[in-house]
Protein backbone atom coordinates (compact mmCIF):
# COMPACT_ATOMS: atom_id res chain seq x y z
CA UNK A 1 0.00 0.00 0.00
CA UNK A 2 1.32 3.08 -0.87
CA UNK A 3 0.93 6.49 1.70
CA UNK A 4 0.01 9.69 0.17
CA UNK A 5 3.35 11.87 -0.46
CA UNK A 6 2.64 15.27 0.84
CA UNK A 7 5.25 18.04 -0.23
CA UNK A 8 6.54 20.42 2.43
CA UNK A 9 5.26 23.79 3.04
CA UNK A 10 7.53 26.83 0.99
CA UNK A 11 9.54 28.67 3.85
CA UNK A 12 9.30 32.48 2.95
CA UNK A 13 11.74 35.27 4.23
CA UNK A 14 9.88 38.23 5.02
CA UNK A 15 10.94 41.17 2.94
CA UNK A 16 12.48 43.08 6.00
CA UNK A 17 14.42 40.89 6.36
CA UNK A 18 15.77 40.97 2.62
CA UNK A 19 19.22 42.99 1.74
CA UNK A 20 19.17 45.50 -1.21
CA UNK A 21 21.41 43.57 -3.15
CA UNK A 22 19.41 40.25 -2.84
CA UNK A 23 16.35 42.28 -3.44
CA UNK A 24 18.24 43.63 -7.11
CA UNK A 25 19.67 40.45 -7.62
CA UNK A 26 15.88 38.34 -8.15
CA UNK A 27 14.88 40.95 -10.09
CA UNK A 28 17.90 41.11 -12.42
CA UNK A 29 17.00 37.37 -13.97
CA UNK A 30 14.64 37.95 -17.43
CA UNK A 31 12.81 35.16 -15.92
CA UNK A 32 12.03 35.82 -12.50
CA UNK A 33 11.14 39.56 -14.20
CA UNK A 34 8.32 37.88 -16.01
CA UNK A 35 7.23 36.14 -13.13
CA UNK A 36 6.69 39.17 -11.12
CA UNK A 37 5.78 41.11 -13.79
CA UNK A 38 2.84 38.38 -14.55
CA UNK A 39 2.01 38.18 -10.92
CA UNK A 40 1.93 41.93 -10.83
CA UNK A 41 -1.05 41.80 -13.34
CA UNK A 42 -2.52 39.20 -11.87
CA UNK A 43 -5.28 38.64 -8.50
CA UNK A 44 -3.54 37.01 -5.77
CA UNK A 45 -3.73 33.37 -5.20
CA UNK A 46 -4.76 32.95 -8.60
CA UNK A 47 -1.46 32.08 -10.30
CA UNK A 48 -0.37 28.41 -10.01
CA UNK A 49 3.08 27.73 -10.79
CA UNK A 50 2.62 25.75 -14.10
CA UNK A 51 0.21 28.66 -15.20
CA UNK A 52 3.71 31.05 -16.59
CA UNK A 53 4.71 31.60 -20.01
CA UNK A 54 8.42 31.20 -19.42
CA UNK A 55 10.62 29.16 -21.35
CA UNK A 56 12.38 27.10 -18.32
CA UNK A 57 11.39 23.85 -17.18
CA UNK A 58 9.75 22.96 -14.06
CA UNK A 59 13.16 22.54 -11.95
CA UNK A 60 14.20 25.96 -13.10
CA UNK A 61 10.64 27.12 -12.69
CA UNK A 62 10.82 25.97 -9.30
CA UNK A 63 14.48 27.33 -8.37
CA UNK A 64 13.47 30.82 -10.01
CA UNK A 65 10.04 30.54 -7.69
CA UNK A 66 12.84 30.03 -4.44
CA UNK A 67 15.18 32.90 -5.35
CA UNK A 68 11.68 35.26 -5.26
CA UNK A 69 10.28 33.61 -1.96
CA UNK A 70 13.99 33.87 0.02
CA UNK A 71 13.87 37.70 -1.55
CA UNK A 72 10.72 38.55 -0.26
CA UNK A 73 8.95 38.97 -3.44
CA UNK A 74 6.89 35.75 -3.61
CA UNK A 75 4.23 34.47 -1.33
CA UNK A 76 3.13 30.68 -2.44
CA UNK A 77 0.54 28.01 -0.32
CA UNK A 78 -0.65 25.10 -1.77
CA UNK A 79 -4.52 24.63 -3.01
CA UNK A 80 -5.45 21.22 -3.88
CA UNK A 81 -2.67 19.83 -5.99
CA UNK A 82 -1.88 23.10 -7.15
CA UNK A 83 0.69 25.79 -5.57
CA UNK A 84 -0.53 29.30 -6.11
CA UNK A 85 1.38 32.25 -5.95
CA UNK A 86 0.90 36.35 -4.93
CA UNK A 87 3.24 39.15 -5.45
CA UNK A 88 4.09 40.62 -2.06
CA UNK A 89 3.88 44.12 -3.42
CA UNK A 90 3.10 45.67 0.16
CA UNK A 91 5.70 44.34 2.62
CA UNK A 92 7.73 44.87 -0.58
CA UNK A 93 7.17 47.91 -1.17
CA UNK A 94 7.34 49.24 2.45
CA UNK A 95 10.86 48.21 2.55
CA UNK A 96 12.26 49.35 -1.02
CA UNK A 97 9.68 51.60 -1.87
CA UNK A 98 9.47 52.61 -5.34
CA UNK A 99 11.74 49.26 -6.19
CA UNK A 100 8.37 47.45 -7.76
CA UNK A 101 7.13 50.64 -9.66
CA UNK A 102 10.63 50.95 -11.31
CA UNK A 103 11.19 47.54 -13.07
CA UNK A 104 7.28 46.82 -13.67
CA UNK A 105 7.32 50.15 -15.77
CA UNK A 106 6.43 49.54 -19.39
CA UNK A 107 10.15 48.94 -20.91
CA UNK A 108 8.98 50.84 -24.33
CA UNK A 109 8.62 53.58 -22.44
CA UNK A 110 11.65 53.78 -20.97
Amino acid sequence: MTTPRHRAAPEHTHPDDVPVLTALAALADPVRLALVRELAGSEEWTRACGSFDVPVGKAALSHHFTVLRAAGLVEQRDQGPKRVNRLRRAEFDARFPGLLDLVLRDEERD
